[in-house]
């Protein structure tokens, strides 16, 4: 048998029982993953393969990154941009300085090229951890586009400075109107691949109706982005972004069902392999350092903690003026992204600072001899202060977010509320006036009229004229949801008595059980707080 395949069994269960330890531990599900990955790293017995960066890069990363880019709001993108930019971009680039700066000064045998190297790795910030606290509580809406926003954004930049300290490194020449002119080239023309990707791909979404075609197409999609891009020697992330930008924005071009579904298949994908990837750092945590001289070094141990002191307080130092300094220098600007932000908001960004697996794949990614075949210099102990920051960013800053949350006593935009019973309100109009019209026409049974009253009765719960008008719509509206579930739920249990009595096949129970969980699902959809 391959020795993979226990490796995978394990790491499956590992991602199952996630998920119960951490919402009974209070413990951050990422930070939950690592520890049981670190726990699997010290058994004997289980095989230490290296981990392929390649794995991360190409196999994970381009679809985690299509699958962020759906549930960004590129309306509050383009609206914060300017913040979401100073972090994925400016605070980036002051990353690879000051590490690259600070490194050089505690490890002076260490090439200043590796040094700045080691700056691009540790530079972009995992937002999966932060990701995991903030999707659980309600944040102000500026608060999650531009961690979100960022997330999107300073994985390809961080790489792009790896890819350059490497080519450095490599050649062992250095000019700085040659490296900016890289850059551009990189991100530009992966900007430029995403767009042809994603077009090509929405053009497509309107001509294939079946769900598993369109599930197809949504997997090609970013590895086909990412794949063309890395070719031709630019962003593959960039790539990937856009093109799930792109995709997104036209998605009401997909049928319905296709919809529900593709979106329940890729939450659920996405979340195995983030979950995978946060195990990956727990395994890869005691072999790195069986491999590399950190634990016996004193210099590497100091160091890995300066620089992981370092990036926290780095990104605290740029957070605060850059929110502040250029809304103060300009009331259009202050106007456009809707005045000064709250303190607590400022803060706790500041707090996301989380490094994980894009950093430790990176670190992965350099090669460990240059073109003449002589060790690439001081790749060990990149690797050995890489994986300190990721550690220690990880579980300083991923398990204190919650408890910062509370503390700071941040909630949800009151205009997010406000918008969606808008919204609401305005279907339920459109609804209402596209039955009367309907049935003004065709003679309409007694349930479309029911429907009908259905819907008068949301509509009157949420904007009634008094509170006892909107009670009382909104009573009527529990009972007609309560008597939905209880005749699906009693429909169930007789399907369960004619599969268990053999009068219908399995195969038979399984499809008409899930039309009757649409059913019950689709009770509870209209429900109102």
């Amino acid at each position: 048998m391959h020795e993979a395949l226990p490796v995978l069994v394990v790491l499956l269960v590992a991602l199952a029982v996630s998920a119960p330890i951490a919402r009974r531990t209070g413990i951050s599900e990422p930070i939950v993953l690592a520890l049981i990955g670190l726990v699997l790293g010290l058994v004997p017995g289980i095989p230490r393969r290296p981990l392929d960066p390649d794995l991360i890069l190409l196999f994970f990363l381009p679809p985690i990154l299509y699958a962020d880019a759906f549930k960004t709001s590129w309306i509050d993108f383009a609206r914060w941009l300017r913040p979401i930019l100073m972090l994925a971009i400016g605070l980036v680039a002051l990353t690879i300085l000051v590490v690259g700066v600070v490194a050089h000064a505690l490890l002076p045998e260490l090439p200043w090229a590796v040094c700045f190297t080691l700056g691009a790795v540790v530079s972009p910030t995992d937002t999966v951890a932060v990701q995991s606290v903030i999707d659980k509580i309600r944040l102000p809406r500026r608060t999650t586009a531009i961690l979100g926003g960022e997330s999107l954004v300073n994985d390809a930049t961080g790489l792009v400075g790896v890819q350059l300290g490497v080519a450095v490194v490599l050649s062992g020449t250095f000019e700085a109107g040659d490296v900016v002119g890289r850059f551009a080239l990189v991100a530009g023309g992966g900007v430029a691949v995403g767009l042809v990707i994603g077009l090509a791909f929405t053009w497509l979404n309107q001509r294939f109706r079946a769900t598993e075609a369109l599930f197809a197409l949504s997997l090609v999609s970013p590895y086909l982005a990412y794949w063309i891009a890395e070719h031709f020697g630019t962003s593959g992330v960039l790539a990937v972004v856009v093109a799930g930008f792109l995709v997104s924005w036209r998605i009401h071009n997909l049928p319905a069902a296709a919809r529900v579904e593709l979106f329940s298949v890729w939450q659920l994908m996405s979340w195995v392999l983030n979950g995978l990837c946060f195990v990956f750092i727990g395994l890869e945590a005691p072999r790195v350092v069986r491999e590399t001289s950190f634990a016996t070094s004193t210099d590497l141990i100091v160091a890995g903690l300066v620089l992981a002191l370092v990036v926290i307080v780095l990104r605290a130092l740029w957070v605060f003026p850059a929110a502040y300094l250029p809304l103060l220098l300009s009331p259009r600007l202050r106007a456009h992204e809707g005045g000064y932000p709250r303190w607590r908001s400022v803060v706790l960004v500041s707090w996301c600072g989380v490094r994980g697996m894009v950093s430790l794949a990176a670190a992965l990614s350099v090669p460990a001899t240059l073109d003449d075949g002589t060790p690439f210099p001081g790749r060990d102990a990149l690797l050995a202060c890489a994986l300190c920051v990721i550690l220690v960013t990880l579980f300083v800053q991923g398990a204190t977010l919650g408890p910062l949350v509370g503390a700071l006593g941040l909630r949800g935009d009151d205009d997010t509320d406000v918008e969606i019973r808008a919204a609401r309100e305005t279907l339920l109009e459109a609804g209402i006036q596209r039955l009367d019209e309907f049935c003004s026409e065709t003679s309409c049974p007694l349930s479309v009229h029911h429907w009908r009253t259905s819907m008068a009765d949301e509509l009157v719960s949420l904007r009634g004229e008094d509170d006892d008008q909107r009670q009382q719509a909104r009573s009527r509206l529990t009972v007609s949801h309560d008597v939905r579930r209880a005749v699906a739920e009693s429909q169930a249990q007789e399907l369960l008595k004619l599969r268990d009595s053999g009068r219908v096949n399995d195969s038979t129970y399984l499809t008409m059980q899930l039309e009757l969980d649409r059913q019950i699902r689709g009770g509870q959809g209209g429900e109102t707080d």
